[in-house]
C-alpha cells in the first residue's frame, strides 16, 4: 500500500513573508552545532518619550474631555492611558474641588491610603510633593483576626487601623468595595474625614454600589470615582500620581 505523503510544507521565513509584512529577518551568526536561520524583528517605535508622547496625544485627540474642569481633565488623561480606554470619561462622578482639595493636601503631607499593595505600589514616590506616607495595612499583624471579629472581609477590618491619621488625608480605593463601604461606615460613626477619595474598586459584586454610595453621601465627601463595574488598582495610582504632580 503506498502511505499518503506527509511531508509538511515549507514554512520558512522566505516562503511565508506576505507582501504588506513589515518584518524583516537577521541572519544568526552559526555555530558548531547549528545551521544559518533567521530572527524575525518588527517596524515598531523604540523611544521611550516618543511612545509617552504619542499616547497621551492620542487620549486627548480621541477622548470627549471636552466638558471637564481642567484639572480634572489632567486626571482623566492618566486615568485613560492606564486602562487603555478613551471612553472611561462618561463614567466619572466627581466633585469641583477633588484635585484641587487633594493637591492642597498632599502639599501639607498627608499621608495617602490605599486598600491594597497594588495601588501602593503604583504610586510614584518622586511625584508626592512632601514626600508623602502611602500606607496599605491590608497586610499588618491582627488584620484576619480583626476580620473574623467583625465578620467582614481583611479589606474592610484594615480600615481600622487609618483612624488616628484619617483626618485630612487621600485615600484610593482602587480593589475592594467592601473597603469603600466601610469607610462610609466609619464617617458616619464619627471616624475623622479624608481630604478627598479616590473610589475606583473593579468587579461584579458591590464595586457599581459602592462608588454610587460615595457620590450620593450626605458627608458631601470630596470624591472622584468611575462609575460603574470599571476600575483596579492601575486606574486609582494612575488618578493618585495626577493629582500629586501636575507634570506629564
Amino acid at each position: 500500500m503506498t502511505r499518503p505523503d506527509r511531508t509538511r510544507p515549507n514554512t520558512t521565513p522566505e516562503n511565508d513573508i506576505r507582501s504588506n509584512d513589515t518584518r524583516t529577518t537577521l541572519p544568526r551568526t552559526p555555530t558548531e552545532s547549528s545551521e544559518k536561520t533567521t530572527v524575525t524583528t518588527y517596524d515598531y517605535e523604540k523611544d521611550g518619550p516618543a511612545i509617552y508622547r504619542q499616547s497621551f496625544a492620542t487620549i486627548r485627540a480621541e477622548a470627549d474631555l471636552a466638558a471637564l474642569p481642567a484639572d480634572v481633565s489632567q486626571v482623566a488623561v492618566r486615568m485613560i492611558h492606564a486602562c487603555g480606554m478613551v471612553d472611561l470619561v462618561r463614567d466619572l462622578a466627581y466633585t469641583p474641588g477633588v484635585v484641587a482639595r487633594a493637591r492642597e493636601a498632599l502639599r501639607a503631607g498627608a499621608p495617602v491610603f490605599t486598600d491594597v499593595q497594588m495601588v501602593a505600589s503604583g504610586v510614584t514616590r518622586k511625584r508626592l510633593p512632601a514626600g508623602n506616607d502611602v500606607l496599605c495595612t491590608l497586610s499588618a499583624p491582627g488584620v484576619p483576626e480583626l476580620a473574623a471579629k467583625l465578620g467582614t472581609t481583611r479589606s474592610a477590618a484594615a480600615l481600622e487601623l487609618w483612624r488616628d491619621r484619617l483626618e485630612g488625608s487621600v485615600v484610593a480605593v482602587g480593589n475592594a468595595p467592601t473597603a469603600l463601604f466601610r469607610l462610609l461606615e466609619m464617617i458616619e460613626e464619627g471616624a475623622p474625614r479624608p481630604a478627598a477619595v479616590i473610589g475606583v474598586p473593579v468587579g461584579f459584586v458591590g464595586a457599581a454600589e459602592s462608588k454610587d454610595a460615595l457620590a450620593a453621601h450626605p458627608s458631601g465627601l470630596e470624591h472622584l470615582v468611575v462609575r460603574g463595574r470599571r476600575g483596579g488598582s492601575a486606574i486609582a495610582a494612575a488618578a493618585l500620581n495626577a493629582i500629586a504632580s501636575e507634570e506629564e
